[in-house]
């Protein structure tokens, strides 16, 4: 059996080597990948199931983003009897993210990535964790009788233990760990060895958010804070092959504000910055997490809708149509119609197009129709 020394150095060890695997990668998601295998992983820290939320500072909130280890006891089996039979080290199960990722419906990954919890103490032990910063050892008999914590109910945790991620003396996120399938013994060793990991995560999940950042960043423009055009034509690249591959319709809007430059000329540039700013931000709230809204250039904006068919495009452009048409926006007094509006194209994948070069091209020609032909409406091409 082996002796707390023991345990220490081969822990020392495995945290040397999850460090190192760590700094291999700036991407956050491959990044917890990789932090939640060694904790879990036979080579690594030994738990059954390891679980990662991390904080929304802007929303207060704890949200759970990844979560490793087997469904049921079966589940458990007959993994184990795989990495044994097929001798797998840790690099080996690290170098399985992209087997992990293309998973349809992981059962534990996707209890935890629906715990959002109020940073607040009456949120239960993972938000306590988080506000006191300290490490949290649940027995079984406590976790039973005393604990009312409906997102510990929901992960089926009986006896585990909690640890706080910190970066630079804040506290970014918790571990929650646990033996659930082999019963054994949750001890000292193992929660100091997983606090000194979680000191080690931390920091690379800060590195890795402060690495998105200036990536979102650098494809972002300034004054809107929509994506800008550089951007937009790597990812429609990116998703006409997807569409592609899939065999579904992808759809391109080009949208562009009616009667800008006298807008621009009678108010001022100012205005007229506020007005492209106020445009974005209905556009960014009126689309779906899976469209991407770029600033063309100018006053002219365009939406990617990925797997979208040509008359679900109309009616999501219809509704940020209608939505701008009815928006306040300063000094409208001073405008011919008393409003600001939008006039937008769609040409839609592969029905009106082939290549990107054609769709652009197809949605700049819907759009010109729509400025032609008395403005303020959004034409699909080939209407």
């Amino acid at each position: 059996m082996e002796d707390n020394s023991d345990r220490s150095k081969t822990g020392l060890i495995v945290l040397y080597e999850i460090s190192n695997a760590m700094r291999t990668t700036l991407k956050l998601e491959q990044i917890l990948y990789i932090i939640l295998t060694g904790a879990t992983s036979h080579e690594g820290l030994g738990f059954n199931r390891a679980m990662l939320f991390l904080v929304n500072e802007e929303k207060n909130t704890l949200e759970g983003k990844m979560g490793i280890g087997p469904d049921t006891g079966e589940d458990a089996k007959n993994i184990w009897h795989l990495i044994d039979s097929e001798k797998m080290t840790l690099d080996d199960l690290i170098s399985a993210y992209d087997k992990f990722n293309a998973q349809t419906d992981p059962q534990l990954n996707n209890l935890v990535k629906n715990i959002i919890l109020p940073l607040k103490e009456e949120s239960g032990i993972l938000a306590l964790t988080c506000l006191e910063g300290m490490p949290f050892e649940i027995k079984e008999d406590v976790s039973k009788e005393k604990m009312d914590d409906s997102s510990i109910k929901i992960l089926q945790a009986t006896e585990f233990v909690t640890v706080p991620l910190k970066a630079k003396d804040k506290v970014i996120g918790v571990i929650l760990a646990d033996n659930l399938y082999t019963k054994r013994p949750i001890t000292k060793e193992d929660i100091r060895l997983l606090t000194m990991f979680a000191n080690q995560a931390g920091l690379a999940i800060e590195n890795s958010r402060l690495y998105e950042k200036t990536v979102f960043l650098s494809n972002t423009d300034s004054l809107t804070g929509l994506f800008n055009h550089g951007y937009f034509q790597t990812v429609l690249d990116e998703k006409l092959k997807e569409s592609n591959l899939e065999g579904k319709d992808l759809s391109l809007v080009m949208m562009d504000l009616d009667f800008f430059k006298g807008y621009n000329d009678s108010l001022g540039h100012q205005s007229g910055d506020r007005a492209l700013s106020k445009v974005a931000h209905i556009i960014k709230n009126s689309i779906r997490e899976t469209d991407i809204a770029a600033r063309y250039g100018g006053e002219e904006f365009v939406i990617i809708l990925p797997f979208t068919t040509k008359e679900t495009a109309y009616n999501i452009i219809e509704r940020i149509r209608t939505t701008i048409e009815k928006s306040d926006f300063i000094n409208l007094d001073l405008r011919p119609k008393k409003t600001l509006t939008i006039s937008a194209g769609i040409a839609t994948f592969p029905k009106d197009a082939l290549t990107k070069k054609e769709l652009i091209k197809t949605a700049d020609l819907a759009l010109y129709k729509a400025k032609e032909s008395g403005k303020n409406k959004t034409i699909c091409f080939g209407n």
